[in-house]
């Protein structure tokens, strides 16, 4: 892991040297500049824009009681892209907006769950995401945390269709 590392520190930067020796050859040093500055501000605001779409994915899956393990893989991605996308260099720029890309995210973010076995303890408390067939669940919950110290209670989820997401006691 060390030697793969070691060869990316040297050969991407050497790549990337190599690419601005050439665009900067092409197209002359002041606009290569540019055209580095305006890349990092535009792969900046895509990141942002995909990165809030990821987010409200997210929200809207665990509303609806499922696990957001792919969109949770895919802000890592946006993050990853964001750094390629903020690195001067061209090779760095390509890369980033490849991830960037909704189809291929999606790609690099299966096969990453696919070799990554992720461990949830999201439903913990007893209610998480599982409910009984009628959509309400109730019930005692008890659950030790890392610390040693133990957490005891009740709980009872409801189907909130007709509340509106509004407290009861409010009304």
């Amino acid at each position: 892991m060390f030697a793969i590392l070691m060869l990316l520190f040297i050969a991407v930067p050497m790549i990337e040297i190599g690419l601005f020796i050439q665009v900067g050859g092409f197209l002359g040093f002041w606009p290569t500049m540019m055209l580095v500055f305006i890349t990092a501000v535009v792969g900046a605001s895509l990141v942002r824009s995909q990165g809030l779409a990821t987010l409200m994915s997210v929200q809207t899956k665990m509303q609806q009681g499922q696990m957001p393990a792919q969109e949770i893989v895919e802000g890592v991605l946006l993050a990853v892209a964001g750094v390629l996308l903020l690195t001067p260099g061209f090779m760095t720029d390509a890369l980033g907006m490849c991830i960037l890309l909704p189809p291929i995210r999606a790609k690099i973010a299966q096969q990453l769950m696919q070799r990554v076995k992720v461990q949830s303890n999201f439903n913990q408390f007893g209610g998480g995401f599982s409910s009984g067939f009628d959509g309400q669940s109730t019930g005692p919950f008890s659950h030790k945390n890392d610390n040693g110290d133990v957490f005891d209670g009740e709980f009872e989820r409801k189907d909130d269709q007709n509340n509106n997401h509004q407290n009861p006691r409010l009304k």
